[in-house]
């Protein structure tokens, strides 16, 4: 009784969250599902086991979450996000329009923008490039996924994105975990997605296939829909309701000064992670007053953090009097990270539910006994979990929360680098999360006016199949040559 109720708990939250319920009223339900099945106290997991563990992944990370969406905010109203934007379709032309856009949402988001900023700002730009170059419309969201959503996210060394901080507790790691295997999927999913691309744009130009519906993208209504927001939450770290409560100044930035403080994003996060944390006495964390941690289990979220914080002041000291109302702005951006950061964390509270299950047991075991070794079966885990919740972010740290110990253990066992599981589980991530009820790919739809029909193809080539190849390939080097 004990799996049925597991699969019965996964089943509503699954079922429910697709048509738009909130997951912080699902996700403790679902939890009692699996609980009273497996005759388990009720209010004990609720108030013990979910609230806890929802509690410390708040604790972990609210401070990306926060200073993620206020520095995706910020770059968003002082203009610099639409200067970078509009730079690189200049540069490049409306004959390169899918490279162009490709590359500047790939540069913002690797840069630490929120990927629901860039989609809201990119949308329009593609847009009137799109129309210009006689592309279809519908190729846009493939576009734009082809940057924002892949690499960006779970690949590149030193991403601040989120799914990329969350192993770093669990294993030890850094933002540049297996930096090496990180660029070789990097360049295979970005290689692909624009082969891909391209080639939708030469079959739809053999067709005489043209732009098709010249209306405007409808980026205001997506960012005001309440189905898409409820979706939205566990994506990413941004919710939308906030991009319209602050305004974005009507002038353009010096595209250096633009790109300022995504290079010091960058830059700060490496000199944190190969500088300043190897060479701090952080022996105090040993002792009560901090949790009894260590350095290896804080040191990747300080980094990401202290260099999301010093790319705000940055941003700040170059363009504050930019900003029509620099309160509003502060004030939307901080709001955009509560929503988030609390259903993912409504999410881990689901899993902790699950894992103190007896039955899960039997789940462990079979995930363990997959063929393949410990890469193959880890990248399976956290691939099945992303893709039933449909966040990244969220199946990621269920199935570190639930594993990560026992991946450990059996690294220490036979010499497995903990960074080459962190690039490995993070890569996962990206994966089955796109599947069509992910809220960054119903977001894109509706900002980019096109549907699942016209341009999921293009999303399940440019997402899933190239981040899939990635991860087969990065499984195989690990395996024959190791992390590096």
């Amino acid at each position: 009784m004990g799996l049925i109720g597991i699969l019965a708990g996964l089943a509503l939250l699954v079922w429910f969250a697709y048509r738009g319920w909130s997951v912080l009223l699902l996700a403790p339900i679902a939890a009692l599902v699996a609980a009273g099945f497996a005759g388990e106290p009720l209010l004990a997991h609720w108030t013990e086991t979910f609230m806890n563990s929802a509690a410390r992944f708040v604790a972990q990370f609210f401070p990306l979450f926060l200073l993620g969406a206020l520095f995706g905010k910020l770059m968003e109203d002082s203009g610099a996000v639409s200067t970078i934007a509009r730079w690189m379709t200049r540069t490049l032309g409306p004959k390169r329009a899918i490279l162009s856009v490709a590359l500047a949402g790939a540069a913002v988001t690797y840069g630490g923008v929120s990927l629901f900023v860039a989609i809201f700002v990119l949308a329009p730009m593609a847009t009137a490039l799109f129309r210009e170059a006689g592309i279809p419309r519908r190729l846009m969201p493939g576009a734009i996924a082809v940057g924002a959503f892949t690499f960006t996210m779970s690949a590149m060394p030193g991403t601040p994105a989120i799914p990329n901080a969350i192993p770093m507790p669990f294993f030890g790691t850094t933002p540049f975990a297996a930096p090496g295997l990180g660029i070789i999927a990097s360049t295979i999913m970005l290689g692909f997605g624009l082969w891909w691309m391209q080639r939708a744009e030469a079959l739809a130009r053999a067709a005489g296939e043209g732009f098709g519906d010249d209306a405007p993208a409808p980026v205001d209504a997506a960012a005001d829909d309440p189905l898409i927001r409820e979706r939205a939450s566990v994506a990413r770290e941004f919710d939308p309701a906030e991009m319209h409560r602050s305004q974005a100044t009507e002038t353009e930035m010096p595209v250096l000064l633009a790109a300022l403080p995504l290079v010091v994003v960058v830059g700060v996060n490496l000199l944190m992670s190969m500088l300043v944390l190897p060479n701090m006495d952080a022996a105090f964390l040993a002792e009560p007053r901090w949790g009894g941690t260590s350095l290896g289990a804080v040191a990747g979220v300080w980094s990401v953090a202290v260099a999301l914080f010093v790319a705000i002041c940055v941003l700040l000291a170059v363009s504050f009097w930019r900003l029509p109302s620099l309160r509003a702005t502060m004030d939307a951006g901080a709001n955009a990270s509560v929503l988030p950061i609390f259903s993912v964390a409504s999410l881990v509270g689901f899993g902790a539910v699950v894992a103190a299950m007896p039955a899960f047991e039997a789940v462990r075991d079979w995930v363990l006994g997959i063929g393949g070794g410990p890469l193959v079966s880890l990248a399976s885990a956290v691939t099945i979990l992303a893709a039933l919740t449909g966040s990244a972010s969220g199946g990621l740290t269920i199935a570190l929360d639930a594993l990560g110990p026992t991946y450990m253990a059996l690294a220490a066992q036979i010499g497995l680098d903990p960074g080459l599981m962190h690039r490995v589980s993070v890569i996962s991530a990206g994966t089955l999360d796109a599947l069509p009820h992910n809220g960054a790919v119903v977001t894109l739809f509706a900002v980019c006016g096109s549907t699942h029909k016209e341009s999921y193809l293009d999303i399940v080539m440019t997402t899933i199949v190239s981040a899939l190849l990635a991860l087969v390939v990065v499984i195989v080097l690990g395996s024959v040559v190791g992390s590096f």
